[in-house]
């Protein structure tokens, strides 16, 4: 049998694909592999993109396996789930969701852990726990500060199914694309964030996600002590403003 999750390079970006088609369902050995990934990839200081995708075009992910939600499995699937989306949401490097197909319930929690979200326009949303007799406990902890508590709960206590058109109008999803511009797209986005120093670039997402989590005045305190305290003794910040003072390139160093 194949591996659950497969890491594919290119440069300083990566791509976790969660390789278990036509559903890539999210079970147990599946979640441990995405932890043990994301936990290698935690390592890498030159590191400065991770694109999260599914197997297939038929889903990006339906969410957490229903058979691992019985009493003898739930609190390790909790746990297990819930520490890949702390490990996702603690990675230095800008983590992209490509979505494609069905992004239901954990799938759609997962995708929404990531920094940027980009989805087909085929793409379909949805949280469907409610009709399990269960609820999604990161999206009720992620999305009241992102899209409302009204609408938090709408979704959550209905399990409706929506487009991404929608998905957009809600907050939930960040640029929609055609499904033969999806790679293409990922391809861009690599290439423009690559041009940069990686050692600064990390730096950014850390304290972009500051201002995400935090009041204003904590988060700008944060990107300050940042900015003095990291980025001023990076070599690429200084070889920044002298390339800009020669009127030449930079030359970075990743560090």
């Amino acid at each position: 049998m194949s591996e659950p999750i497969r890491v594919e390079r290119d440069g300083r970006a990566a791509t976790l694909v969660v390789a278990r088609p036509p559903l890539n369902i999210l079970d147990l050995d599946t979640l441990a592999a995405l932890d043990g990934a994301l936990a290698s990839l935690a390592g890498e200081p030159e590191l400065q993109l991770l694109f999260v995708r599914g197997e297939g075009e038929r889903a990006f992910s339906a969410g957490v396996a229903v058979q691992d939600h019985t009493p003898d499995k739930l609190d390790r699937m909790l746990a297990s789930f819930h520490g890949v989306i702390r490990r996702l949401r603690s990675l230095e490097a800008m983590s992209v969701a490509l979505v494609d197909g069905n992004c239901l319930g954990g799938g759609l929690e997962l995708a929404s852990a990531c920094d940027l979200v980009i989805a087909t326009e085929r793409a379909r949303f949805g949280l469907p726990e409610i009709k399990l007799g269960c609820y999604p406990p990161v999206a009720l902890a992620l999305y009241p500060r992102r899209i409302g508590l009204g609408r938090t709960l709408e979704l959550a206590l209905t399990g409706r199914l929506f487009d991404a058109a929608e998905a957009v109008r809600l907050g939930l999803v960040d640029e929609v694309v055609a499904p033969d511009r999806l790679a293409a797209r990922a391809a861009e986005l690599a290439a423009a964030i690559g041009a940069h120093s990686a050692a600064v670039t990390r730096l950014a997402v850390r304290a972009a996600r500051a201002g995400a989590d935090r009041p204003f005045a904590t988060a700008l305190a944060e990107a300050e002590r940042i900015y003095l305290r990291e980025l001023a003794a990076t070599d690429d910040m200084k070889e920044g403003l002298a390339a800009f003072a020669g009127k030449r390139p930079p030359t970075w160093r990743q560090r």
